[in-house]
């Protein structure tokens, strides 16, 4: 059974001082939920005060974010060693990396085994723009974006990544693929290509998350689908009543 997984991507938001406040409020009720694999991933100048009060705790930090080379002149850049100093996890490939910082499959693929090469468990973003899925491009785009973001991976790296569908056209927007249609592509896309790619074992074994507009009225008609193994949440992820919500949503009925 894969084990379920919500991360909270802050993006660009909570000074240090606010992110102390967030997690004073969060990180109690969050540590009684069993069950889960719970990821908190601030930006990067609250990662060590993060780090600080997750110590002890079950809850996983993440970056949002990584260079592939491990030092050098590289102005702005936080390199794999750097930010594996204080996390577990890094989210790669985020749409709005690739919409607003020129991020490409080639760049997410660097990016992704630099992160496996410092023991990082990637988060690897995937999805369609709104033309896209429009024009009836979705498999094509997607299938694409994880030949080309994994290549050269083997199984045993690739048994360490996590993948998070996006559909680029439901992200902050308030427009939620349906569940149906988020099951859809995991099952019928993502899992296919992995499957041509690693074999059904892989394929099965890997967890895929669904991000776009997760809320906590919303989780838990996603989480009922088979293929749905948890959620990248973004501005819910802000707000510690609708985290905790969303994360008990993805507790599997044995818990």
């Amino acid at each position: 059974m894969r084990t379920p997984l919500v991360a909270g991507n802050w993006k660009m938001n909570k000074t240090v001082e606010l992110t102390r406040s967030l997690l004073a409020e969060m990180v109690p009720d969050l540590k009684s939920v069993m069950g889960v694999e719970k990821v908190v991933c601030p930006p990067y100048t609250s990662l060590l005060a993060a780090s600080a009060m997750l110590t002890g705790t079950d809850i996983g930090l993440g970056a949002q974010d990584l260079y592939w080379e491990p030092s050098g002149a590289y102005t702005g850049e936080i390199s794999p060693q750097m930010v594996a100093e204080l996390c577990r996890y890094v989210i790669i490939g985020h749409s709005e990396r690739r919409t607003y910082f020129g991020e490409t499959d080639e760049t997410v693929n660097r990016k992704t085994k630099a992160a496996l090469a410092n023991y990082l468990i990637p988060i690897v973003c995937v999805g369609e723009t709104l033309a896209q899925y429009e024009a009836n491009e979705t498999a094509e785009v997607v299938t694409h974006q994880i030949r080309e973001g994994l290549k050269d991976l083997d199984r045993e790296q690739t048994g360490r990544i996590v993948i998070a569908y996006e559909p680029v056209w439901a992200i902050g927007t308030g427009r939620a693929a349906t569940a149906e249609g988020a099951n859809q592509v995991i099952a019928g896309v993502i899992r296919a290509a992995l499957h041509e790619m690693y074999g059904q074992k892989m394929a099965e074994a890997t967890r895929v998350l669904y991000g776009g507009s997760v809320t906590a009225a919303n989780a838990a008609e996603f989480f009922g689908m088979p293929d749905i193994d948890g959620a990248l949440v973004g501005g819910a992820s802000l707000k510690a009543p609708d985290f905790l919500t969303i994360t008990k949503a993805a507790k599997k009925p044995s818990y």
